[in-house]
């Protein structure tokens, strides 16, 4: 059966930004130049009358200077992340150019429009063959058990077969909602039971799919496909970013990654319950692409959780392109080590692993390395876990019914860089399990020192220390082999 190509006709996930009132006198302007403005809310202001409403993110070197500098400009406070001295902000475009000058502002972004990247690959990855004859030091099956995987997306349905543990109780030890565009508290990340399916909105089941690819459960299904995940002995900590992704909406995800990420379920949950996030997975992005902006604070974020320890996973794009420009995802070209971005490759339905680039997965620029993807993983025509009644999910035109008498149409197939990244995602709790003490720049390197050298696409070509391609970075994961480079036995 022919497949269809969400990637080609995609649903709207965004929403304009918030009309708010004037809330006073624009202050007396600080003296110096003011303060660099990121490209895309320097096109939004000068496009928009002075009284028009913004929400903005404001830098400095801590988050007391931006919570002053914000507070004299007259903009009203949403949330800070406190680690990177970064508060958002809404207020009318005059007071935004305003703070622009305020004492200790170092750089202001907006909010900008971002869409899901959305459209069982571990045996192409040979993730599972990694589960089933790989051990690590202590014995157990190398299949992420030890590490929480934090999905950042529309959410997920926790009670869905492909997350239920041994116990009979879901794997998703943490289910949460960001609510930061409501701009109510500060402390915008709250709790969800683990009983209830955030993934009910918008383009509802991208995320379900995608928490299934990373570390859904290994299952039969009733007409005898096998399915799985890259982790399914890890646990899951979802973070539902609502009916809209927003630069807002995901950095408040980050942020709230950042400083739980050793402790997701409280201090008192210890880790044989709860284990520390290693691994974050960001399928969505800016349409198009564009230039990295170091600036950022997405960029600021993963930064500090790679220092602190965690990967950063993101979907390269569904853009296509022939390298003659940038099409990646902007944050997925930062160079720090422990942050990757991710092809999708095209196992055709045989699991083979000599495919092919997705024609939709976006290509670097050919002249720029460091726009390249880092290495590709299947993203094309994924079976994973869904919901019929979830919009994205009656894309895929191939419901599978689930193991139980009652799962009917819980599995289908959706194509697009989404679904390639957290099978990389998988895969670095796979590696962290191997490896506990690794740190992600170790994670990286394994990672493309081994990826398999697929042939089709543009040439490898000297890249550092790999050789790697515009198109499709350093080759297709091999799991096995980063395993066994780290130390799994079998």
């Amino acid at each position: 059966m022919a497949v269809s190509r969400p990637w080609r006709r995609r649903a709207a996930l965004v929403v304009a930004l918030l009309a708010v009132p004037a809330a006073g006198m624009v202050p007396a302007q600080a003296a110096g130049p003011p303060a660099p403005v990121a490209p895309g809310l320097a096109r939004l202001l000068s496009a928009v009358t002075g009284t028009a409403g913004v929400t903005a993110l404001v830098h400095a070197d801590d988050v007391a200077t931006a919570e002053r500098a914000a507070r004299s400009a007259g903009l009203t406070k949403i949330t800070s992340f406190g680690k990177i001295g970064v508060v958002a902000v809404r207020g009318t475009a005059d007071q935004v150019r305003a703070v622009r000058k305020a004492a200790g502002v170092t750089y202001v972004e907006g909010n900008e429009k971002l869409k899901a990247h959305g459209s069982a690959g571990a045996t192409a990855t040979r993730s599972l063959q990694t589960q089933t004859q790989l051990k690590d030091a202590g014995g157990a099956p190398v299949d992420g058990k030890g590490v929480s995987v934090a999905i950042i997306d529309t959410g997920v349905d926790p009670t869905h077969p492909a997350f239920k543990g041994a116990d009979g109780k879901t794997r998703v030890v943490r289910n949460l909602k960001s609510l930061c565009l409501d701009g109510t508290a500060t402390n915008c990340i709250v709790d969800v039971p683990t009983s209830v399916d955030t993934d009910t909105l918008s383009l509802g089941g991208h995320g379900t799919h995608v928490t299934g690819i990373a570390a859904g459960n290994r299952l039969t299904l009733t007409d005898g496909t096998k399915v799985g995940g890259s982790a399914p002995g890890s646990k899951i900590v979802s973070v539902s970013t609502g009916a809209a992704l927003l630069v807002l909406g995901t950095d408040a995800a980050l942020n709230w990654v950042l400083e739980n990420h050793k402790a997701p379920c409280g201090a008192g949950v210890p880790a044989s319950v709860c284990p520390p996030i290693k691994v974050t997975n960001n399928s969505y992005g800016p349409s198009g692409g564009g230039a990295f902006d170091p600036n950022s604070a997405t960029v600021k974020l993963q930064r500090a959780l790679a220092a602190e320890g965690v990967v950063t996973v993101w979907a390269n794009g569904n853009d296509g392109g022939d390298g003659s420009a940038n099409l990646s995802n902007p944050p997925g070209q930062d160079q720090t080590p422990g942050v990757l971005s991710v092809a999708s490759f095209n196992d055709q339905g045989t699991e083979t692993r000599d495919g092919t680039v997705s024609d939709f997965s976006s290509r670097g620029l050919k002249s720029s390395q460091a726009s390249w993807p880092d290495v590709s993983a299947p993203g094309e025509n994924i079976l994973s876990s869904c919901r019929p009644t979830q919009p994205i999910c009656t894309q895929g035109l191939q419901p599978k019914n689930g193991p139980g008498l009652l799962d009917l149409g819980t599995y289908n197939v959706i194509s697009g860089t989404s679904m390639a990244a957290p099978q990389i995602t998988g895969i670095v709790a796979q590696l962290f399990q191997v490896a506990p003490n690794a740190s992600p720049g170790d994670i990286e390197a394994v990672i493309k020192g081994t990826a398999y050298k697929f042939a089709n696409g543009s040439p490898y070509v000297a890249a550092g220390p790999y050789t790697s391609s515009f198109d499709k970075g350093t080759g297709l994961v091999d799991t096995f082999a980063a395993a066994k480079s780290l130390g799994a036995q079998g």
